[in-house]
């Protein structure tokens, strides 16, 4: 199954299981393809003592995961995209959906 996961939120608990969740996804052999939008394009630096956002987006990023970054939410925080969260658009997040066979959001 192609998955498509959109994470609106910094909240660690909520971060944490949403990436959880894409590494698991890719695990168990599904396609998954992650959009960053508004606050959780800070995702990727998020360390905390029980929930380590950052270790499971480096996961997944070594599964072949897909990460998107909204580039206007990451400008709006003087942020830039990176190797793993590139600057995507509204566009690639409409792509993405219209490719998923299922979106789930966080």
């Amino acid at each position: 199954m192609k998955l498509g996961i959109i994470i609106e939120t910094k909240e660690y608990e909520k971060a944490w299981n949403a990436m959880r969740f894409a590494v698991t996804a890719k695990k168990t052999g599904h396609e998954v393809k992650v959009f960053l939008m508004g606050e959780a394009v800070e995702i990727e630096n998020m360390t905390h003592e029980k929930y380590d956002v950052a270790a499971q987006v480096q996961a997944f990023d070594e599964l072949d995961g897909e990460i998107l970054a909204c580039g206007t939410c990451l400008k709006s925080r003087n942020m830039e995209g990176s190797d793993v969260c590139p600057i995507s658009t509204m566009i690639d997040c409409v792509q993405m959906v219209e490719w998923a066979d299922k979106v789930v959001t966080f």
